[in-house]
């Protein structure tokens, strides 16, 4: 297989059967805290020996940017705020609600409550001793690091939990941005002092913002909509430009759900674009196309005179076990590079393979083999003429 950095991984991959005992447990316990080694004995030499291997198997199919696999969290975003100093996890009445595969109603995993009960703060954060591993692994290598977005954070926080006023550590919901804001701070300061390069912010709530996506804001009747939206583009804006004054590059992936390969919401990305493409800062833009949910591919024309934003098209997906149409795939790449210069276009699959540790079904040999067709078609379709 040709090397090329034109096929990119989002960051999640498939966890091993043995690491696989200890999350089960994991989920099922709330007597237990983040990053659960003190009472899981055996948890963390196993978790080291996934995440070596893991990184070991991404330098064998010649990938640009290594990742830990997310091999050392639970959840793609809540381990990050269970890291911060001041918050404790417990299991909830319920999951949250995706689309079954028949269109009914799927429930996820309960281990989703967080109480906030003292200050927050980001430093020390068990992220950068993984990725302090996982950079020391990967040798030459770029790796990147994968972290809940600040404004899906801050609405999950403040919006649908309410964790603030009367009893709470933070009064006013002013007061736990600013708290929040200043621990994603405080973890960049300590990540760039280590070595750090680049940040990924991943975020899932672009689409509630989208009037034809029927699970929106929109659909809910919420008032001060516009409002929330630029508060929601401020926040993330204040953190991806706090990150730039320390020199890092900064990234983001945006998904409409990926849980044991079902997803939670529609809504294209015409309906957003105005705000969610063009108004953000991040340098390089992870987005999904992998069916007609996301709309047509013309919304990136919002991002043609951004000449120094890249875009990653979601094409090919991760929630499917066979191999993707390339057909399908060659086409929207080339209608794609009509409206983006190529040099600034990247393939990879709309998410990544295991966003929970529970993963999409379909095995770790699919997994790869979907991987070696997006590295072949990126080195096709961006290499040779057409």
């Amino acid at each position: 297989m040709t090397y090329t950095d034109k096929f990119q991984l989002v960051g999640s991959l498939l966890r091993p059967a043995d690491l696989l005992t200890y999350k089960n447990e994991i989920e099922h316990r709330e007597d237990i805290q983040y990053p659960f080694y003190d009472q899981l004995p055996g948890y963390q030499e196993t978790e080291a020996k996934s995440i070596e291997d893991i990184v070991a198997k991404q330098k064998e199919h010649e990938l640009s940017i290594i990742t830990d696999g997310e091999h050392g969290r639970s959840m793609w975003h809540l381990d990050f705020i269970w890291g911060f100093a001041g918050v404790k996890r417990f299991i909830a009445d319920q999951g949250y609600i995706f689309e079954d595969l028949d269109g009914g109603h799927f429930e996820t995993r309960k281990d989703i409550g967080i109480e906030i009960f003292a200050p927050l703060s980001g430093k020390n954060h068990h992220y950068l001793t993984l990725y302090k591993k996982t950079k020391a692994l990967a040798g030459d290598t770029p790796v990147k690091i994968t972290v809940w977005g600040a404004a899906h954070a801050f609405t999950e926080l403040a919006v649908f939990k309410g964790l603030y006023g009367e009893n709470q550590v933070y009064a006013t919901k002013e007061a736990l941005k600013e708290g929040l804001l200043n621990a994603y701070k405080e973890f960049l300061d300590e990540y760039q002092q280590i070595g750090g390069e680049i940040v990924q912010f991943d975020d899932c709530l672009w689409e509630l913002f989208a009037e034809d996506n029927k699970k929106s804001f929109f659909a809910q009747g919420n008032d001060g909509l516009e409002a929330l939206a630029d508060e929601f583009i401020a926040i993330n804006n204040e953190i991806i430009d706090y990150a730039h004054q320390l020199g890092l590059k900064v990234w983001t992936h945006n998904c409409r759900g990926n849980y044991q390969s079902r997803h939670a919401a529609g809504g294209s990305y015409q309906a957003i674009a105005e705000k969610f493409l063009r108004d953000q800062h991040y340098d390089r833009f992870f987005l999904e196309w992998d069916d007609e949910r996301a709309g047509d591919i013309e919304a990136l024309a919002v991002l043609k005179d951004k000449a120094n934003v890249e875009i990653v098209l979601g094409l090919l997906s991760s929630k499917t076990a066979h191999l993707d149409d390339e057909k399908r795939v060659f086409e929207l790449l080339t209608k794609a590079s009509n409206i983006i210069p190529k040099e600034r276009l990247y393939l990879s699959h709309q998410c990544g393979f295991a966003s929970c540790d529970c993963g999409n079904e379909l095995s770790s040999e699919q997994q790869w083999a979907k991987i070696e067709q997006g590295k072949r078609i990126a080195n096709q379709f961006f290499h040779n003429d057409n």
